[in-house]
């Protein structure tokens, strides 16, 4: 397969149903809003403004889904990075209510936008959280039994060791929340939908227009190499890319790298063998491990992660080992594809979203959750900016910290802290 100009050497690349191009700007130009980043964030916020009817254009340093977006394990779950004992604990009992309700209505709008617009990106229901530890096991049932007594939550239920190991196909786990609500998909095709859908309404989306500084004020001021954008608001939809571009953001997200692959097409029964329900799965493990199958039955499986501006060498190799712990039925089995990314965690793996200014709005941080969350980040942002801000204001509200030594010395930190966690999933009980 012709893997997509411009973009990784990934599956998703390889497999995209649309090769659109876009223009880069050339010129100025003059609109209601200016978003910056072509991901989920700023495709989601522009479409949802088209829809208002604002005139907004969009600049991508790359492609469209360059990053994060395209290239991701295309999970779409309930819940926030966080469990909701956890929120409970962190925010109370209002806030992390509705902040359930939020993610409902994330994957619910995800669903919606894909049939709204008839995008074609393999949809399929259903996740697998998979214990990889006895606590974990214990954390998993407990966790079940909350959302469905507390949050009303029909679509989750607790399976045990032998059920969960004729589902997977591994005698590693030992049970798992089955939450058949929650969706899994083609992550870039999604992306590329959510793209043509904006054009659609009117939206202009700039192509290889990285930007090179902005301002605020009265108009916003935003510069590209060859051209300029003059906006009444701004939009940061950067996530791990933002770089230098805005340093009172930079110090609270962390971008770290996670790698994928993708096996040969598998014949039916292999791949029944390996995902009887066809759910996405994921486990436990601080670092964890997740996969899924393809719309052509590959096996799409992301495991390992580093802290460093390179990728491994081999990334084939570097993931295939994880897989191999999981399913040592697949040693003979060939790796088609290996790829990488980066997403941006933050210290408290919930998504930074706020205001610098009267009209720069932003949000990222996703840390893992960016199919749906960064979905319904884009509608709450194109909510705030029309002046309809009481969600916004929630999501403004949830403290971020600054990671330990800003942009500068985050990394030495992160690395030991991984470390530590790494030790846990081997060592920890």
């Amino acid at each position: 397969m012709k893997v997509l100009s411009g973009h990784t050497e990934s599956y998703y690349a390889a497999s995209a149903n649309m090769a659109l191009e876009y223009p880069l700007l050339n010129g100025d130009l003059e609109a209601d809003v200016c978003v910056i980043g072509a991901g989920y964030t700023g495709l989601s916020t522009a479409l949802h403004l088209a829809e208002r009817g604002y005139k907004v254009a969009v600049l991508e340093a790359e492609r469209i889904s360059w990053g994060a977006s395209g290239r991701n394990g295309g999970h779409v779950g309930v819940g926030q990075r966080r469990c909701q004992s956890d929120l409970e604990e962190m925010f109370g009992a209002d806030i992390a209510a509705r902040l359930w309700k939020f993610s409902i209505e994330a994957v619910q709008l995800v669903e919606r936008l894909i049939v709204k617009h008839n995008i074609c990106c393999d949809l399929k229901r259903g996740i697998m959280h998979l214990a990889a530890k006895p606590s974990h096991d214990n954390y998993l049932r407990k966790e079940a039994e909350l959302l469905r007594d507390r949050y009303g939550y029909q679509g989750v239920r607790y399976a045990d060791e032998q059920e969960v190991q004729e589902l997977v196909g591994s005698k590693r786990y030992l049970g798992a929340q089955i939450d058949s609500d929650s969706l899994h998909l083609h992550p870039l095709n999604y992306a590329l939908g959510l793209a043509a859908a904006c054009v659609g309404m009117g939206v202009k989306l700039f192509e290889h227009s990285r930007v090179l500084r902005y301002r605020g004020g009265s108009p916003c001021e935003i510069v590209t190499a060859k051209g300029r954008v003059r906006s009444r608001n701004v939009v940061l939809a950067c996530n791990a890319y933002l770089g230098k571009l805005e340093p009172r953001m930079a110090g609270k997200i962390m971008p770290i790298n996670n790698f994928v692959i993708a096996t040969e097409p598998l014949p039916d029964s292999q791949a029944q063998e390996l995902i009887a329900n066809d759910h996405a799965v994921q486990d436990t493990l601080f670092v964890i491990n997740y996969w899924k199958l393809s719309g052509d039955n590959r096996l799409i499986f992301g495991g390992g992660e580093n802290y460093t501006t390179r990728f491994p060498a081999d990334i084939r190799k570097f993931v295939r080992k994880n897989m191999l712990k999981v399913y040592p039925q697949l040693e003979r089995t060939h790796i088609e594809y290996g790829w990488g990314g980066a997403l941006a965690i933050t210290l408290n793996r919930m998504p930074h979203m706020g205001r610098l200014e009267p009209h720069i709005y932003y949000s990222q941080g996703y840390s893992g959750h960016g199919v749906p969350t960064a979905t319904f980040a884009g509608k709450v942002l194109a909510e705030a900016i029309a002046g309809v801000e009481e969600r916004f204001d929630i999501m403004a509200r949830i403290p971020t910290d600054t990671f330990p030594g800003g942009t500068l010395l985050r990394w030495p930190g992160l690395v030991l802290g991984m470390f530590y966690h790494s030790m846990m999933d081997k060592f920890g009980r």
